[in-house]
């Protein structure tokens, strides 16, 4: 099974280039390089959809909370050990 995991945009790099544009999106408080090349209009501070290094959507705060709580209900992200806030 595949799984798209939210995360927050922190900064992004390389904005005037659509294809090799790139963010540091924080999950748990872990920072991850993602490829935004599918969210051309996400900004820092949106919350995305992470599938293999690559944010496929844009998703609500809201929405992004209830999952992160959802999957550790599920003891998805134990080994992160951070709590969701």
């Amino acid at each position: 099974m595949c799984l798209a995991i939210p995360g927050k945009i922190i900064s992004i790099a390389g904005q005037y280039d659509g294809v090799f544009r790139i963010g540091k999106v924080a999950f748990y408080g872990i920072m991850k390089e993602v490829n935004l090349c599918m969210v051309p209009e996400a900004v820092i501070g949106d919350y995305v959809l992470v599938h293999v290094g690559v944010a496929i959507s844009i998703v609500d705060e809201q929405e992004a909370l209830l999952t992160l709580e959802y999957l550790e209900k599920m003891d998805e992200a134990k080994e992160l050990k951070f709590p969701v806030t």
